[in-house]
């Protein structure tokens, strides 16, 4: 997770940083709140991230306990994303900074 500092040695806020610290992550977290995905859909939602890209960042989410990847006994396989347990405590977090993104963009006039 950090690079120099261990876990306990950081601020909260420093660690939550570094969970969602990226071009890609918020984008990706959002898009599995909303259900199971899969990674050919998941990369089409996300447009220009390639698929090394999109590959790295799953498997760091999944890592750090907030992405689980379920792979089903199936011809062809098939892999599906949703959030962990600790994923899902996110959902109060991505939905307060997206009710702060639409009360910025209209008071900003931005739409």
């Amino acid at each position: 997770m950090a690079k120099t500092m261990a876990i306990t040695d950081q601020c909260p806020i420093e660690v939550g940083l570094n969970i969602l610290s990226g071009k890609w992550r918020f984008h990706i977290i959002w898009h599995i709140s909303k259900g199971p995905i899969r990674f050919n859909e998941l990369q089409r939602l996300l447009g220009t991230i390639t698929t090394k890209t999109l590959t790295s960042q799953l498997r760091e989410l999944e890592e750090q306990g907030i992405v689980k990847r379920t792979v089903y006994p199936v011809a062809p396989p098939k892999v599906e994303y949703t959030l962990t347990d600790l994923g899902e405590t996110m959902r109060p977090v991505l939905k307060a900074l997206c009710d702060w993104g639409t009360y910025y963009k209209e008071h900003q006039n931005l739409q």
